[in-house]
């Protein structure tokens, strides 16, 4: 059992389930799961989360040790493109799944990571071991992981304050007009497929930052950046604008689902992320290039756009 100790500030304001999720960088559910539990106190007393918070008082908050993990680890390459006393950062392949679910009890990043170390951070639970984010099984880039609870709660409270920049990579249907944008569309459940996400007035706040990279024949390559963190968000937002990305099977129809010629799967890429170090705050800033089979779609369609023959070998066009 490890105990926390927050000292309400005199700003506080609201209730107390968002202000010790806010301060502890825990999940507003988790603080809900252990204020039931009795393990939350104000002052000694045991809290509800729809408490108002007192100014000036101290908040206490026992979480319970993760329980052993029943995963055997496995050898998995990863590659890890930064490392320090406290964090991973790895560059996820596209197919690998990061944490254990319903049908993937194994081959999935925490079992490479067991495999690596067997001490990450647990206080985001029992299956998901030093796990502060996640990207969809098939998205590759980067993606931070914690080898301590320190860490673990520094970089979900960075999270949670947007005060890690995390920027994708991703090819985008037809001729994405403005040059910069941003959109912003809440995003729930969709109420006609429950396996996909939409964007829907009832839905959480979402923001997704854009930039042109690159035009090409029929597509525009988008440096996006991530400003909240929803399920599917970059590829909801895309389609709802109207330009979605390139070898979604989930959101994409027709063209778009399909892809340029040569892609084999979805064209999204975690490519930079900036935060601040846990230990002692200073800039750490990592970046992952696009991995050749995306990178070699794009230079199909560059060679498209110049009106050569697509590729030349020994002499002769592919």
């Amino acid at each position: 059992m490890k105990r926390l100790t927050i000292a309400v500030p005199d700003t506080a304001d609201g209730r107390i389930d968002r202000l010790v999720a806010d301060l502890s960088g825990l999940s507003r559910s988790y603080v809900q799961k252990l204020m039931s539990e009795g393990h939350v106190t104000l002052d000694g007393d045991p809290v509800k989360a729809n408490e108002a918070a007192v100014r000036g008082s101290v908040i206490e908050l026992d979480v319970p040790d993760p329980k052993p993990l029943e995963l055997e680890p496995e050898a998995i390459p990863l590659s890890v493109v930064y490392e320090d006393d406290d964090m991973l950062i790895i560059d996820k392949a596209a197919g690998l799944v990061v944490h254990p679910a319903p049908g993937h009890s194994g081959g999935t990043l925490v079992n490479a990571l067991l495999a690596r170390d067997t001490e990450y951070g647990g206080i985001a639970g029992v299956a998901r071991p030093g796990i502060v984010h996640r990207l969809d099984r098939d998205t590759s880039g980067l993606l931070m992981v914690a080898k301590n609870d320190r860490a673990q709660a520094s970089l979900m409270a960075q999270l949670k304050a947007r005060g890690i920049k995390k920027t994708y990579l991703g090819l985008a249907l037809g001729a994405v007009a403005a040059t910069a944008g941003r959109i912003e569309a809440p995003i729930g459940r969709d109420p006609h497929h429950r396996t996909r996400m939409a964007v829907t007035p009832g839905g959480r706040d979402a923001v997704t930052g854009y930039r042109v990279r690159e035009r090409l024949p029929g597509w525009t390559l988008l440096e996006l950046d991530l400003i909240t963190g929803r399920t599917h968000q970059i590829r909801v937002h895309l389609a709802a604008l109207g330009h979605p990305l390139a070898g979604d099977p989930l959101y994409g129809t027709g063209t778009s689902r399909r892809g340029p010629e040569g892609l084999s799967r979805l064209f999204l890429h975690s490519w930079r992320i900036e935060l601040q170090a846990p230990a002692d705050g200073h800039l750490i800033r990592a970046e992952a290039p696009l991995p050749p089979e995306l990178e070699s779609v794009l230079e199909d369609l560059r060679i498209v756009a110049t009106g050569l023959p697509r590729r030349v070998v020994d002499g002769a066009s592919a």
